[in-house]
């Protein structure tokens, strides 16, 4: 109708069903993914960010966020709140978990119903606006977590209007997204559309791509590769950066490499391989269980950190089968390098943090050894501080079965490892949201402000270092001893050295070099020796 301007509500009834449904694509849904659409103006918005770009990604140090914890209230005003910490600390990149609407008054996002839709209680559309305008006044680039492998499993009304999944194949959420089977052109359109609205109407720098190793796609040209394309064709018409992030564990170099050469075309993907290389060295590599059996060693780091994958066609314990191919040829800023991320404290099965886990000097050198990896490094919210709150898995479903199965699940999960299903914290109670809640008030007590200075110091140091920010393969060279447990990393003309093992060691002090900072106190620098006790981390220049 000509007359349904901004604001009105409208609906579709399908055949003789009763029921008035929201519509697939509406861009604001006020009252809830059930209830009727209404139409959003996206010309209404005053954006005062003309002239803004992106930083490059490969000089980019990123912040994953989830809005609803962020800050005590929650919502994307008061997010706006805490971003002048974010610049102090030397950010360049803000990435917000999924904010596509999804049912209840609280979830992580990845169930989301409505992916055209803000969600209402962060503050809708106008709400993102706000933030990412923000943002881009405070020199902060903007990323946002988007998940086209499958839909919430409530409030989502596709499946009325068009094939959206298959049962051809089979995903842990049920059937997968249709990009290959009948009617497959209109699916892909949907999801292309959500992408490019994001970046051209809300003015979001970029996208990661949840978990792209769940879709099924044979067609000739991939839904990754369309996206990608469709994407740069966006970004010449707008005239700035725009950038694509894959979650992958598929260890496929392709996830990343150009269309000319056979690939898909995103810019960059997460890199888990580090990420558990990394994690089990600091555990001690005794006893992992899960994907990370594949860990544990030294060396193991030592190859992520010159090689990229860890698995590049090698048996994986875990899966039974060779894994992976080398993508040692590959710029090492085509991956993000993390220690702690949504997934790996949210799905451990109290939520604990790094800190919480190792303690803080070996969580100073885990901060110091990604700060100064080859990677994009990534951090997420409150590791910066040491935050003292967990961050635990919380969903809020209405249907009392789902709400049941979701809880009964992560028990079943975790009693796996061990733990006593009482001890699991109740993903639907409200206690476990706010629990999941920063506290900003630690931030400059005690240990939290040591974290933060040392983050503070790393992240100048990183950005303010040619050489840590030299992605291209084979700049990176690691030393280390297994049965001591020390390492040392040459990256040009700075070197890294860290001590994993129970007793002190000395190594050779690099010529020329000046000590520039560490982990503690208690380096002994002696002519061209270092004596590094235990947990500890230094690092070295001749910048």
């Amino acid at each position: 109708m000509e007359s349904a301007g901004a604001g009105t509500y409208y609906g579709f009834v399908i055949d003789d069903d009763a029921k008035i449904y929201p519509d697939p694509r509406s861009q604001w849904q006020p009252n809830g993914v059930h209830e009727m659409s209404r139409v959003y103006d996206q010309a209404e918005f005053q954006w005062t960010d003309a002239g803004w770009d992106a930083l490059p990604l490969a000089r980019a140090v990123v912040y994953e966020l989830h809005i609803g914890t962020f800050t005590t209230v929650g919502t994307f005003d008061d997010a706006i709140e805490r971003l002048d910490h974010l610049v102090d600390l030397g950010i360049t990149h803000v990435e917000l978990m999924p904010v596509a609407a999804f049912p209840g008054d609280r979830g992580w996002g990845y169930d989301g119903a409505a992916l055209f839709a803000v969600y209402e209680g962060y503050g809708g559309p106008d709400g993102l606006k706000r933030l990412v305008n923000a943002c881009h006044e405070r020199r902060l680039a903007v990323l946002l977590d988007v998940v086209y492998n499958h839909f919430g499993p409530v409030g989502n009304y596709t499946g009325k209007f068009g094939p959206y999944i298959t049962d051809r194949h089979h995903t842990p959420w049920g059937g997968a997204i249709n990009f290959e089977d009948w009617g497959s052109d209109d699916v892909r359109r949907f999801f292309c559309d959500n992408a490019l609205m994001w970046m051209r109407d809300y003015h979001v720098d970029g996208l990661r791509l949840d978990a792209v190793h769940e879709y099924f796609d044979r067609s000739a040209t991939h839904f990754m590769e369309q996206l990608s394309e469709e994407t740069k064709a966006l970004s010449k018409q707008l005239g700035r950066r725009l950038v694509l992030i894959a979650e992958s564990d598929l260890n496929d170099p392709r996830v990343v490499k150009t269309r000319e050469v056979g690939g898909y075309g995103m810019d960059a993907q997460w890199s888990d391989d580090f990420h558990h290389a990394l994690c089990t060295v600091l555990h001690g590599g005794e006893g992992e269980k899960g994907y990370y059996v594949d860990f544990g060693s030294v060396a193991k780091l030592a190859k992520a950190l010159t090689q990229t994958f860890v698995q590049d066609g090698t048996y994986s314990l875990y899966r039974g089968r060779s894994h992976g191919r080398p993508a040692s040829d590959l710029s090492q800023h085509q991956f993000l390098g993390y220690i702690q991320n949504h997934d790996q404290v949210g799905n451990r099965a109290i939520g604990d943090r790094l800190e919480q886990i190792v303690g803080m000097d070996r969580a100073k050198i885990a901060a110091g050894i990604v700060l100064t990896a080859p990677f994009v490094p990534m951090i997420f919210q409150g590791e910066e501080f040491a935050a003292s709150t967990l961050f635990q898995y919380f969903a809020d479903h209405e249907d009392p079965n789902m709400a049941l199965a979701v809880r009964t699940g992560r028990q079943r999960e975790f009693a796996a490892f061990g733990w006593n299903p009482a001890d699991i914290p109740d993903p639907e109670s409200v206690d476990t949201f706010y629990r999941s809640k920063l506290n900003w008030d630690e931030v400059h007590e005690g240990r939290h402000d040591e974290m933060l200075e040392w983050y503070r110091k790393l992240i100048r140091l990183r950005r303010d270092s040619p050489f840590l920010n030299d992605g291209r393969p084979g700049q990176t060279e690691v030393l280390f001893d297994e049965e001591q447990r020390w390492m040392m990393m040459m990256r040009g003309a700075v070197t890294v050295m860290c001590n994993l093992g129970e007793e002190a060691v000395a190594l050779d002090h690099p010529k020329e070099f000046r000590f520039v900072l560490a982990s503690r106190s208690n380096v002994v620098v002696v002519e061209e020796r270092v004596v590094l006790p235990p947990d500890t981390l230094a690092v070295f220049s001749k910048e």
